[in-house]
């Protein structure tokens, strides 16, 4: 009787794991009809990075989690939030400088864990970016259309967006995107310059509240820093509940020291997109040096900037009586200083602009690297003949969201975009442990320190906080998630560029 272990077809063709290989990834860069313009540089990457991750988080999470959450203390809630991107942040650079091919957590995936994996967590980006980028443009047209009211100007109810009561198209951030679109199609270069500019404006107003804000602490409004903890609300029923509730009947608090945990899971929507800075890996001149430099640099300078801003906001005015919609503004209106309230709007409607235009760069780098796969139609790979940007994809993503922004009011569903990048930021920590195994001769010009240890903190630490969000957020990304099935099932994996090449080999 033969007892010799059955051999594997080498086909692979009913594989669902199947790796991309690192040398093909690159090489698939290199088709001039599918290549990408190299022209940024580190300090581009570290813009892009800080004019994505400034923005929602410091001008509005700062008050709302020190009122609601963690009081003073929110300082340390950021730093918490700050260590777990950290984690994460030392993975993506050693993948995205060892895979310098756009597409992020889906190419690194690809590359290690096979090409299911690959799509559930590009359709996850998808889903990411594209409502992250929605949810930022409706927020950037509330505080335009604050700015003109104050100057006497005023849009018909019709165009002006959706109230609480009311469902309006709101014609500002479907203008916005659009704009958007435009300058992305034009090149990642003139969208780094564009950049520059507005984070440029955005760092001094930010800077302006720290040193201006600074005078007019009052250091009574510090006391207690850590505040007493009181029970988070909601039921262990309840979809509203965070899913650690209602699995394991542990109730959140709110205050205390467990409250700055709490706070973190909040706040970590703050520091969404860093991680983006990856996905420009393609165009990057030295990607093996400047992604890393940039990931890196841009959460440290955030990172600083949101502890620094949240210390002045909280000894500015005591944290229970802070605004949640706008408290840096009404911070300096407390205090009696409209005209630095008046600049820190303005700062926050252009901050606003590049978290939007960055986002949907993400978002369309990692649909252009599926469909050069041929997991989505192949048609919107190619690169436009003059700006080499992948203007097909581009055009096609940026409408969607400008329809997305223009009619929903989709602000209940942010937390979809938390769960979106921390499920990412667990791809990217257990793929670099499985590339040193499968791979341990590929060159490295970032290592990631201490593996398997830092990886497997960052793979508990996401964890954790996905574990505090709603359990509602849980059920709608399951939903996204069983489409993406379908469409893979339906389309991707018959049309799969690496299903075809085995078989043709076979």
């Amino acid at each position: 009787m033969d007892v010799r272990t059955p051999k594997i077809p080498e086909d692979g063709r009913h594989s669902f794991f199947r790796t991309k290989s690192v040398e093909q990834s690159i090489r698939d860069t290199e088709e001039p009809e599918h290549a990408l313009k190299k022209s940024l540089s580190a300090l581009d990457l570290t813009v892009f990075g800080v004019g994505v991750v400034i923005g929602t988080g410091i001008f509005v999470l700062t008050g709302q989690v020190a009122r609601n959450n963690a009081g003073p203390s929110v300082a340390i809630a950021f730093v918490v939030s700050g260590i777990v991107c950290a984690l994460a942040a030392l993975c993506y650079a050693e993948f995205a400088s060892t895979v310098p091919v756009a597409g992020s957590a889906y190419t690194f995936s690809f590359a290690t864990l096979g090409e299911l994996p690959a799509w559930i967590i590009g359709w996850d980006l998808i889903l990411e970016l594209a409502l992250g980028c929605a949810v930022v443009s409706v927020g950037w047209s509330g505080y335009i259309r604050s700015l003109m009211d104050n100057a006497g100007w005023h849009l018909p109810t019709a165009l002006a967006g959706s109230t609480t009561n009311e469902t309006h198209f709101d014609l500002l951030a479907f203008l916005l995107v659009l704009v958007l679109t435009a300058i992305l199609i034009g090149g990642a270069k003139l969208s780094a310059r564009v950049t520059s500019v507005i984070v440029a404006v955005k760092v001094a107003v930010v800077l302006i509240v720290i040193v201006v804000g600074a005078f007019f602490i009052n250091s009574s409004n510090y006391s207690p820093f850590i505040p007493p903890a009181v029970p988070a609300t909601g039921g262990g029923s309840n979809l509203k509940a965070p899913l650690i509730q209602v699995i394991f009947g542990y109730t959140p608090t709110n205050f205390g020291v467990m409250g700055i945990f709490t706070a973190a899971a909040v706040v970590f929507f703050a520091y969404i997109g860093f991680d983006i800075v990856a996905t420009a890996a393609e165009e990057t001149r030295n990607p093996q040096r400047d992604v890393p430099r940039g990931i890196l640099g841009s959460l440290a300078i955030c990172t600083v900037l949101y502890v620094a801003v949240s210390v002045v906001v909280t000894g500015m005015e005591k944290y229970s009586r802070l605004s949640v919609q706008a408290p840096l503004a009404d911070a300096f209106k407390a205090t009696g200083h409209p005209f630095w309230a008046g600049l820190i709007s303005f700062g926050a409607a252009i901050g606003l602009t590049t978290v939007c235009m960055i986002l949907l760069l993400g978002q369309t780098r990692v649909f252009f690297a599926m469909s050069r796969d041929g997991l989505l139609p192949r048609f919107f790979s190619r690169v436009h003949p003059r700006f080499k940007t992948p203007y097909r994809s581009t055009m096609l993503l940026g409408g969607i969201v400008a329809v997305i922004a223009g009619f929903t009011s989709i602000s209940e569903l942010a937390d979809l975009v938390n769960i979106g990048t921390l499920f990412a930021f667990i791809v990217v920590s257990v793929g670099v442990v499985m590339l040193r195994h499968s791979r341990p001769d590929l060159p490295r010009s970032f290592r990631t320190p201490l593996v398997p240890w830092v990886p497997a903190l960052s793979v508990m630490a996401s964890l954790w906080l996905m574990l505090n969000l709603p359990t509602e957020t849980w059920v709608r990304f399951g939903l996204w998630m069983v489409l993406g099935f379908v469409i893979y099932f339906a389309y991707g994996h018959r049309h799969s560029r690496m299903r075809r090449q085995v078989t043709e080999r076979g």
